[in-house]
């Protein structure tokens, strides 16, 4: 008897530390420190580990300097090597000192062999001095909406210690230079070649992103980090089947890997779903918005098969103002189509009003509206 309380009371106390264990909801795990899984045409993050946690991020800082390099608009300019250019640590393209480049040369050094030299060549042409390219960095991460950024340089050197981010912010940055075709070309080139300016050879330069050259047969690009405090970090993109992700990974000594598993952790488990097409709503009954709303962009999320079943599609319009009788004076935007699944909101895209389709109605305004226009659009269900 007391042999079997003995095995009772151990197999209870077996069940109370399993309990005990944290549960993995998205049944993966990397060995970064911090990490982010999202979907590059609506942003949602659809795996995370301590995605706003401050960090470090040597290279991937780089994405920054080639975007802004790329939107200044000054690509095909020759750019004069500076000495200070050359004073840059770590990895180089080895550019010389008063030589002339194409900035566009500058950026492809930049983001495949991360050339530290590139990009303060790089800084000092486009924002005037390297000080003033840091202003316009921290410009463009709060216009994007990286809350947790600040850039102290435009290569990721551990020479300030101000200098930090989060695989969310990097994320965020990653999804708006992907915008820019130049950039997702740039990001997503293997091999490049370069004028030489004092040899007979051209510079070729390869890409070290491992997951686009041998590794990773979605890989569209991405960008390589590393530095003794930082340690390994990596941004990068991937594409099946129309489905564009980001992954990003702070201090993580097993990257290539932990990519192609979140990668592919997006693509087994959800499907981009085109909710919605671009241009005019149908379905919309009522005389005034018939034919004559629409919204500006096909709307794709991706989701499980799980979630596509729960998908419900809320439309909600203003109503309308007497002086609306004068279509001239309907603002642009005139509702919202609110995604939800399980009434969480996912998405919220604006509506808007076509101006020069509308036909002036018969009689007077409030006699045709009063009485349908005093509350606004009903729902819509998808599915």
């Amino acid at each position: 008897m007391l042999h079997m309380k003995k095995i009772t009371t151990v197999f209870f106390i077996i069940i109370l530390l399993l309990a005990c264990i944290p549960k993995q909801t998205s049944g993966i795990g990397v060995s970064a420190q911090t990490a982010i899984l999202i979907d590059q045409e609506s942003g949602r993050v659809l795996y995370e580990k301590k995605a706003h946690q401050k960090m470090r991020i040597a290279s991937i800082t780089k994405i920054m300097t080639a975007i802004l390099a790329v939107e200044s608009g000054k690509l095909n300019e020759m750019v004069t090597v500076s000495e200070r250019a050359l004073q840059a640590e770590g990895s180089s393209v080895y550019l010389q000192k008063g030589e002339k480049i194409k900035l566009e040369d500058l950026v492809y050094g930049l983001m495949l062999r991360s050339g530290n030299d590139a990009a303060v060549a790089i800084a000092e042409h486009v924002g005037g001095s390297l000080e003033g390219f840091v202003i316009m960095m921290n410009q463009k991460a709060e216009e994007i909406g990286m809350t947790n950024t600040v850039f102290a340089n435009p290569h990721g050197l551990d020479d300030h210690e101000n200098h930090y981010s989060t695989a969310h912010d990097m994320a965020i940055l990653t999804k708006y230079a992907m915008q820019n075709e130049t950039y997702q070309k740039i990001s997503g080139t293997e091999t490049h070649r370069a004028p030489n300016p004092n040899e007979k050879w051209d510079r070729v330069w390869h890409n070290k992103n491992k997951l686009l050259t041998t590794l990773y047969e979605y890989s569209t690009g991405g960008k390589t980090g590393y530095t003794v405090r930082a340690k390994r970090t990596l941004v990068s993109t991937a594409s099946k089947d129309g489905f564009n992700t980001i992954v990003v990974t702070l201090n993580d000594p097993d990257d290539w890997k932990d990519h192609m598993n979140l990668h592919n952790f997006a693509f087994n488990n959800y499907e981009l779903v085109k909710l919605k097409n671009e241009g005019t709503l149908e379905g919309i009954e009522h005389e005034f918005y018939k034919k004559n709303v629409f919204i500006d962009r096909n709307v794709l999320y991706p989701l499980s098969k799980e979630e596509q079943e729960k998908v419900k599609i809320d439309i909600s319009l203003q109503k309308p103002k007497k002086d609306w009788e004068d279509v001239k004076k309907v603002p642009n935007v005139v509702g919202e189509m609110s995604i939800k699944i399980d009434e969480k909101s996912i998405a919220n895209i604006p509506i808007y009003f076509e101006n020069g389709n509308v036909e002036k109605p018969k009689g007077s305004f409030w006699d045709m509206f009063r009485n349908i226009f005093f509350a606004s659009v009903g729902v819509k269900r998808y599915g």
